[in-house]
Parts: structure tokens; sequence; C-alpha cells
């Protein structure tokens, strides 16, 4: 107990509890490519599919959430979001503003404890990983209002609707609040549930990431309006293979995004990878043998969207299910963000650009209600020592009951936070840009930037 290496990669001292270097380094790598998916994935996959006039107004969308979200982190999204671990609160304390005390180092050139959840790695490199997961949310968001809402409003919103949605929704799941705590919402569900200690469980953003942002792109979306001339004039995409280079590395990234989410570099890790995979080709095929049946051809497009939604509806399960549950996961979000797509959309008229809705809200709700179903007891008893039983294995429907509340107060505090943030961005700024400006293209109106012509 002298401060030295006591085994391979774990320090202890008076100053440091014990942190693995592998956990930590592991993290680390999943953090970088995690951004990855916002920057360049998100930005080119959302690039290639809107027209050539706006194509550098959607990329700077993306870039624009990685700049607002990096320093109203370090400000207080961290603190409000993931400290005060364990309160069955909706929000954290101010214990870290201005990120006091997380980037702490002792005069034995230690890290300072590790983050709760998490007892392996020191709390910056956690901090760091979620901000990641706060950025990409954000820009999720952008895919339905591209080619009508001005930068300057897009980067209000952002800050604030980080604040009012993410922050508290991020806490009530992965720190310890009121969603994922046994005596909160699951309390509800009787005593059996607290007992076995049960509660949203969203392994890495089925509800925080992926409904949140999906539910509130469609409220942004229908309180901007849709596009000039929308289901009048085609609307063809400026570049497929952008696309499909996006959805590669977004495909990448997310092994980061969910076996990251482990914490550690062992076997949680790689089973959470290796479902990722499964259920991602698996909601691709599925998406392309719907889209041969209904079309008669395959596309390119169709594809990748597959498989983005297998993405993030295996984001909640990636922890807690195993292969099996995975290609049943990729398949029915398969089926159901198809529906969603190719016929709600047009039934209902709304403008959600790239379906932001059809694929994050759809698939991630769809995600989160399918991990009480296939989550696996003995997946959850060997990682947690609680057997989190899914109705497909044990006939238990408590677990989906939690998961189908979780879902509801996501979508609320997605609907009210996204209308008070438009109300607030409002203020400040006018947050659509002028019919003229759409014809002309954001590019060059709002950027004074132009693509080079083929």
């Amino acid at each position: 107990m002298d401060g030295k290496t006591m085994s391979p990669g774990v320090v202890t001292s008076a100053y440091a509890y014990s942190i693995n270097d592998g956990d930590t380094a592991w993290l680390l790598i999943s953090a970088a490519i995690v951004l990855m998916m916002t920057i360049p994935g998100l930005a080119l996959f959302y690039g290639g599919m809107v027209r050539r006039k706006n194509i550098l107004a959607t990329i700077y969308y993306s870039l624009g959430s990685v700049l607002v979200v990096s320093v109203l982190w370090v400000i207080v999204q961290y603190t409000l979001g993931f400290r005060g671990f364990g309160n069955n609160g909706v929000w954290g304390d101010l214990s870290a503003f201005m990120h006091n005390g997380v980037l702490f180092a002792t005069g034995h050139g230690q890290n300072t404890q590790p983050w709760h959840g998490a007892p392996t790695i020191p709390e910056s490199v956690y901090s760091m990983f979620q901000l990641m997961f706060a950025i990409i949310t954000v820009a999720l968001i952008s895919g339905a209002i591209v080619e009508r809402m001005s930068i300057t409003a897009w980067l209000i919103f952002s800050a604030v609707w980080s604040l009012i949605v993410y922050m508290p929704l991020s806490h009530m799941v992965w720190a310890g609040g009121w969603l994922a705590n046994p005596n909160g919402l699951a309390s509800l569900f009787g005593s059996a549930a607290v007992a076995n200690g049960q509660g949203a469980i969203d392994f890495a953003g089925g509800l925080v990431v992926h409904t949140s942002s999906g539910i509130s792109a469609l409220v942004l979306a229908l309180m901007l309006g849709p596009r000039v001339r929308y289901g009048k004039d085609p609307i063809i995409p400026n570049n497929i293979a952008f696309t499909f280079l996006g959805a590669a590395l977004l495909w990448v990234g997310w092994f980061g995004f969910n076996a990251g989410s482990a914490t550690s570099a062992g076997t949680l890790a790689g089973s959470a990878f290796f479902v990722t995979n499964t259920a991602t080709a698996m909601a691709g095929l599925t998406w392309a043998i719907i889209e041969y049946i209904h079309h008669k051809k395959p596309t390119v497009i169709g594809a990748v969207t597959g498989a983005v939604a297998g993405l993030v509806a295996i984001t909640p399960a990636s922890g807690y299910v195993d292969a099996t549950g995975a290609l049943f996961i990729g398949i029915i979000v398969a089926i159901v963000c198809y529906m969603s797509v190719a016929f709600l959309k047009k039934a209902l008229g709304y403008d959600d650009a790239l379906d932001t809705f059809g694929v994050h809200a759809v698939g991630g709700m769809t995600g989160a209600l399918l991990t009480g179903v296939f989550c696996n007891p003995d997946i959850g008893a060997y990682f947690s020592g609680k057997p989190v039983q899914g109705v497909f294995y044990s006939g238990n429907w408590t677990q989906l009951g939690i998961q189908a509340a979780s879902v509801l107060v996501a979508v609320l505090i997605a609907v009210v936070g996204t209308i008070l943030s438009y109300g607030i961005t409002r203020i400040f700024t006018k947050v659509r840009v002028e019919p003229q400006e759409e014809v002309t293209g954001l590019d060059q109106c709002l950027l004074g930037e132009k693509q080079g012509e083929r």
C-alpha cells in the first residue's frame, strides 16, 4: 500500500483508487470513436442526403453541436447530469461546477477517484466518454430540420435543449436517478421490483439518446413547418457515397458507443460488441428484403438506413441480450422503422427531412421495449448480480412494464422540453430562414460558402 503498482494495470495509494490502465485505455478509445460518429460520421451521413446547396450547412449542424455541448459540458452539464449519483432524483448537484475536482491530480501524479458507476476508470475519462454521447444526441435532431433552420438558432437551441431535456434524462437513467433507481419509477410496480433492484435499463442510450432526439426532432420539425415546396419538387440526395461513408463510420463508432458503455475492457464489452454487430446486420438485411418486396429492388440508402435502425434498437439492450435476442431485435426494428418511414410519414405529411423520428425515435422506443422482452437473466446475473428477467426467457412482464413507463416519461420530457427550447430560442433570434434563402441554399446565404460544381 505504498502507492506503487500492486498488479498489472492497477494503481493503489492513499490518493488514488483502483484505476485500471486497460479499462481506462478502452474508454479513451471508445470516447474518440464515439466523437467520430458525429464528426465526420453523422455529418457525412446527413450531408450526403440533402440537396447540394445545403450540404455545408448540414455539416455545420453537427460541427456546431460539438462546439456548443463541449463548452456547456465543462461549465455545468456534467455536474448536473452525473454528480449526486444514486439520489433517485431528476438532476445532480453543482459539486463539479466548471468541472471542479474532476481533473484533480495529486502530488503523486495519480488520477482522482473513479466515478461511482465505473470503479476502475478516472472520473475525468468517464466524463469525456459521456460528453460524446451528449454531443451526438443533439446532432441527431438536426436531421429533421435541415435546409430550413438558421445556424444561429440551431446553436442556441442545442445549448438550451441539452440542459432542459438531455441533462435530466441522463441523470435519471445513468446516474441512479428516478428512472433507474429501484425506489423511483420501479416502486410503482410493486415491492418485488424494488427488492429485485429493478429500474429502467438502458445500456447505452435507447431512451436517453435515441428516443429523446427522435421525439424532439419530430416536435421541432412540426413547429418549423415543412420546407418550401415540400412534396412538390423532387429532393434528390447530392452524394449517396457520402451517406454510405457516414453510415460506415457510424457502424464502427457504435462499437465504442455500446461496448464502451461496459466501462471495462472485459467480457461484457465483448458481448455488447458482438450483439451490436449481429442486430445491425440483421436489420440491414431485413430492410433490404422488405425494400425488394416493396419496390422490386434494394437501395444503398435503404440498406444503411436499416443498419442504423438496428444500431439504434440494440443500443439499450446490448449489455443484456444474447445473439438470439439480437437477431430478433434486428428483424423487428427493421419492420417497424420501415413502416414508419415508408408509410406513416407519408400518411401524416410531416417533413422529417432525414427520418430522424422514423429511425431514432421509433427505433429507440422499439429497442427499449424489446430490452424488456429479450433481456437474458443469465447475462444480468453474471455481470451485475441482478438477473433482469425478460418476457422471452421468464414470462415475467415486470421489466417490460418498467421499460414502457420509462419510454412514456422520456417522450413527455422530450416533447415539453423541445417546445420550451424552441420558445427560448425564439427570444434571441429568428429560428427559420427566409423562403428565398431556402430556395437559394443555406450554404451561400448563411455561410457565404458554396460547393464547387461537378
